[in-house]
């Protein structure tokens, strides 16, 4: 195979595992929307009172005289979501170790447009807000929900330019990696400095262990519930645990390529050149530690936080997810919470997510393309764009997990759960409709592969 080959066929099995990972945003997203729409049938059927006992029962631990416990609803957002958190945090590391955020030429478009997106439907919900009851939740429309946004994306298929999907999972990553930043500086509570020196004392013996190859998963288990304890006790969020443990896990492999192929090597050919069968493996022990070399010589080319996204992908997309939307998405209609909706908490929500973020992400992108600082991705064009800005103001989920934060009185969270639910159904049918306009038909896709190359100066349409 000529080097162009390897090459065309490296790209190809790129794409391909990036084609996967969308299309299964797809079902995932389904199963979210599910858990939502359930959530909102309970809160207002004659089950309601059993559904929100549900969410408030009592589930813990008691050792001698001391008890340790939350409500099932707290178990969720503050331990599950936890998970959730750290595979954002292995999210963002890759990205930025060896993705699409990894140099600052990559970086530009994407994080400017996040910050764009960010910031301009913090400013319209403050303009809605300032001074009022409603101030705190300025974060809650600053937020895009990857999951949904992706989700929405895959359904066009083969008709979305591979750098529009990268260009708005980059955008969305660098989006959570500001929702974090906001959670941890602005959503606390007061700090205990002595929780946080027993998190740092944690996350620099986890460092360690990484350093040493420590292959216990007890022992890294213990310290993770270490961080998540020492968070929980400090006032910063807990699930900022998530994030801190997700950037000591390394993104890239633990040894040279040379000498996993050198170390595979010469323990086959020992495997090669005596009696190999299942039955030998138990008698002998050359055979076996060669058989060990091979194995941990692989498990130490496969990084680590590549293999934990895959295998928490699942778990984080089909379980925590759907229960956080489960138990966090129920709002009950009734005329306290409709009494006076829509009010300034949910024309700020909607008016940032859905106008906010078109403005912002178009603007900055404008800015970054204009100045220089940054180019369109191959056959990315600027209605292309103008599309997944505004698939970006799906925020549900971590508009939802900002909205619990930001708020203590019932009746104000209620009501911006609300608008975010109503935004982003609404930010995802304008997307999709955009987007089903402005992309080329599947047809023209099959008749001109040149469609994805598409010069930039004829992206400015």
């Amino acid at each position: 195979m000529t080097e162009p080959d390897k090459n065309h066929a490296a790209d190809r099995a790129d794409h391909g595992m990036f084609e996967r990972f969308l299309h299964s945003q797809v079902f995932s997203s389904g199963v979210l929307v599910f858990s939502a729409v359930l959530a909102l049938i309970l809160a207002n059927s004659p089950l309601a009172d059993a559904y929100f006992a549900i969410a408030k029962t009592q589930i813990g631990f008691a050792f001698g005289e001391h008890a340790y416990s939350h409500t099932l609803a707290h178990w969720i957002k503050d331990g599950l979501m936890a998970i959730f958190f750290f595979v954002v945090g292995l999210e963002i590391k890759r990205e930025i170790v060896v993705g699409e955020l990894s140099s600052v030429r990559r970086a530009v478009l994407p994080v400017s447009a996040a910050f764009g997106g960010a910031i301009v439907p913090a400013i319209i919900y403050a303009s809605f807000n300032f001074g009022g009851p409603g101030a705190a939740g300025w974060g809650i429309p600053m937020a895009t929900d990857i999951a949904f946004a992706l989700g929405v994306l895959a359904l066009f298929g083969s008709r979305v330019p591979i750098g529009l999907k990268v260009f708005l999972t980059a955008l969305a990553i660098a989006d959570d990696l500001l929702a974090v930043v906001v959670i941890a500086l602005f959503y606390t509570e007061g700090i205990n400095l002595l929780a946080i020196f027993s998190a740092l004392v944690f996350l620099a013996l986890l460092y360690l262990m990484n350093r040493r190859r420590v292959r216990s998963l007890g022992l890294y288990l213990i310290v993770m519930i270490g961080v998540w304890l020492s968070l929980e006790a400090s006032g910063v969020h807990a699930t900022i645990a998530g994030v801190l443990i997700a950037m000591l896990i390394p993104v890239k492999s633990l040894i040279e390529p040379d000498h996993f192929v050198q170390t595979t090597r010469e323990n086959l050919n020992k495997l090669e050149n005596c009696e190999l069968t299942r039955a030998s493996l138990n008698q002998n022990k050359e055979q076996r530690s060669a058989v060990g070399e091979i194995y941990l010589a692989a498990e130490d080319m496969i990084p680590p936080g590549i293999a934990m996204e895959k295998q928490l992908h699942a778990i984080q997309a089909f379980l925590i997810l759907p229960l956080f939307a489960l138990f966090a998405a129920g709002v009950p209609f009734n005329a306290e919470t409709l009494g006076n909706f829509p009010g300034p908490i949910a024309w700020g929500v909607m008016l940032g997510l859905v106008v906010g973020k078109q403005i912002g992400i178009m603007g900055a992108t404008v800015i970054a393309v204009r100045s220089g600082a940054a180019s369109l991705p191959t056959g990315v064009t600027w209605r292309h764009i103008w599309g997944a800005s505004a698939l970006a103001g799906i925020g549900f989920t971590m508009s939802i997990f900002i909205d619990d934060l930001a708020f203590v009185e019932q009746a104000l969270i209620d009501e911006a759960k609300i608008a975010i639910l109503i935004a982003s159904l609404v930010a995802g049918v304008i997307g999709a409709l955009m987007l089903n306009s402005f992309l080329p038909r599947a047809a023209e896709n099959e008749s001109s592969p040149a469609v994805a190359a598409v010069p930039r100066d004829a992206a400015h349409d």
